[in-house]
């Protein structure tokens, strides 16, 4: 029919942890989906994104977290976990910097719904 628009839904809701096993301030790796989804904590709220950062994809979760600021532990790229924008690149000097961008423009990180419910958290994959 024209016009008829068909809509296929493949996103699931995944319980992947209890909320008190990760601390305020912390960052966790956990697989939904076959994805592995990195977990930020800021107080009561939990955020989700690609555990692999997108300048040369290191582990996220083995970075450093400030409020929703993660920073990956290879070349010091930020990114904000609310909705995975790149802040910082790298922090190499300018003409290097400048250069890389060339190479490989920044990507924001794919960042996931997340739900805490009586506890638990859900990503939604």
């Amino acid at each position: 029919m024209p016009g008829l628009a068909l809509w296929r839904c493949d996103i699931a809701k995944i319980k992947v942890l209890q909320l008190k096993e990760i601390p305020d301030g912390g960052l966790k790796m956990v697989t939904a989906g076959g994805q592995d989804i990195l977990l930020a904590r800021t107080g009561e709220k939990v955020y989700a994104a690609q555990n692999s950062c997108t300048h040369l994809g290191g582990s996220l979760s083995r970075g450093t977290l400030e409020g929703t600021v993660v920073t990956c532990p290879r070349h010091r790229s930020q990114f904000d976990m609310k909705d995975g924008k790149v802040l910082r690149w790298t922090t190499w000097p300018s003409a290097v910097l400048l250069f890389a961008k060339l190479v490989k423009p920044p990507r924001p990180l794919k960042t996931y719904p997340v739900s805490v419910e009586s506890g638990d958290v859900f990503v939604e994959v």
